[in-house]
């Protein structure tokens, strides 16, 4: 099983493996939510709907059911 943006917890990073391309909104593609790119989670929304991503020193806040989409490799602190 592949963790998700979803499993990442606050000021915990990831690294995109894959995403859903065809079902991804382009404006998430266009602010850098890619294959290789790091993600880290800045906040959640009281409701835990929308989260809010760091891409690229980019803040994006977006769904938890997109946010299932992207697949990630977590990082382990060292």
């Amino acid at each position: 099983m592949s963790a998700t943006v979803v499993d990442l917890k606050m000021g915990q990073r990831g690294i995109i493996k894959t995403c859903a391309d065809d079902i991804l909104p382009i404006k998430l593609l266009e602010l850098g939510c890619l294959p290789g790119n790091e993600i880290e989670m800045v906040q959640i929304a009281p409701f835990k709907d929308p989260i809010y991503v760091n891409v690229n020193g980019s803040h994006i806040a977006i769904r938890r059911a997109t946010a299932q989409l992207i697949f990630i490799d977590i990082l382990e602190d060292a």
